[in-house]
């Protein structure tokens, strides 16, 4: 079982990578409002995973017999300027995540939780990947502009992507 510290702080990052799809699907909608459906598409997946996410925190929690308390979301940001924006909003979002992700870590070593502590490795490693993903493609969008070619080749790159479901083990 985990106390009662640690089962908050797990039970807030669910809400947090359930917001994150919410997030991404809002910018995956905005996309395809514009026309650019291979960034939609990328987005769309990038919720799954996010949902993914959420849910390997919700069966921890329940095999550590203790209560998964789901919690309200917020609406996400719905308001854009164009890809490069959303795409830095994302890339501050998965930074925040990361931050979060971080002060689990740290209170389950103040709490002597190493099953958690060890646990939580999996999701420090995955916030490197997310952040990495999303600066990949901001570099790109400023090394070759938003003009309709580059975005259109960009919108095609990012057509490609396959959604892989998150595991943990």
């Amino acid at each position: 079982m985990i106390n009662d510290k640690v089962k908050e702080i797990l039970n807030e990052q669910i809400n947090k990578e359930f917001y994150s799809a919410y997030l991404y699907l809002s910018m995956g909608a905005y996309f395809s409002d514009m026309g650019m459906y291979g960034f939609s598409k990328w987005m769309e997946i990038q919720a799954k995973e996010e949902i993914d996410h959420g849910m390997i925190l919700f069966d921890y929690i329940l095999k550590r017999k203790a209560k998964v308390e789901l919690k309200a979301l917020n609406a996400p940001d719905i308001s854009f300027e164009g890809v490069e924006d959303i795409f830095q909003k994302a890339y501050e979002h998965e930074k925040t995540i990361s931050c979060s992700i971080n002060a689990i870590a740290s209170l389950t070593e103040d709490e002597c939780d190493l099953a958690t502590r060890n646990f939580i490795d999996w999701y420090l490693k995955e916030q490197i990947e997310e952040e990495d993903n999303f600066l990949r493609i901001i570099s790109k969008i400023k090394a070759f502009g938003s003009d309709s070619a580059s975005s259109y080749l960009l919108d095609k790159e990012l057509g490609q992507r396959e959604y892989n479901p998150a595991s943990y083990e």
